[in-house]
């Protein structure tokens, strides 16, 4: 082959002819939709959000490029538009992470900072990171987008919860914790879904 960069390695020629690689990554990624699936009505029978936010069903989507590896994600409660957002993102990143984030901008920012701000404490305790990025779409936890309120006094936490154009709390988990990870999302969902709907996290 004249062309270097069509060659094959070894590795990627071995892969190439073998389809049980990808047969079984897609019978990961299903199962990640079912675990979700069933994330999706736990969360619904938990919350007690705004009326315009309520009425949108819990999405699942997935993608094959974050970055190079594939996703599945689940949005609920998920209301986006261009001012105001105020959603609950589960992810899942291939190779990586699960994570959980709550994500607030416009009116629902403005609404719940003071909470959130006065949650530091459990926050901190409860190893969530908060976004510290421009960039408001990254879904990558490492130290150029998010730090660990753990690390931050109330004053710091304060300027990216009170001054950041969005807020955005997340928390991840190991690949190896998938036996616990429906309980470990929801402790987190119950944890952030108090934030945003005005009850006393105890």
């Amino acid at each position: 082959m004249e062309n270097a960069k069509l060659r094959l390695s070894e590795e990627e020629l071995r892969l190439v002819s073998d389809p049980s690689f990808i047969l079984t990554k897609n019978a990961i990624i299903q199962k990640v939709y079912l675990l979700f699936g069933l994330l999706a009505d736990d969360f619904r029978d938990k919350s007690l959000l705004p009326e315009e936010v309520e009425r949108i069903s819990p999405k699942i989507a997935k993608g094959e490029n974050y970055l190079g590896l594939p996703y599945v994600m689940l949005d609920y409660p998920r209301f986006f538009s261009a001012e105001h957002t105020m959603a609950i993102r589960c992810f899942f990143w291939w190779g990586n992470f699960f994570s959980i984030t709550l994500h607030l901008k416009g009116k629902y920012r403005e609404q719940f900072s003071t909470l959130i701000y006065e949650h530091h404490k459990l926050l901190a305790n409860g190893d969530y990171s908060i976004a510290i990025s421009e960039e408001e779409w990254h879904h990558d936890l490492g130290e150029d987008h998010y730090q660990k309120i753990s690390s931050m006094d109330k004053a710091e936490f304060r300027v990216y919860v009170d001054e950041h154009p969005y807020i955005k709390i997340a928390k991840q988990f190991p690949l190896v914790s998938w036996e616990n990870m429906q309980v470990q999302l929801n402790s987190a969902y119950s944890e952030l879904i108090r934030l945003i709907t005005t009850e006393t996290v105890k």
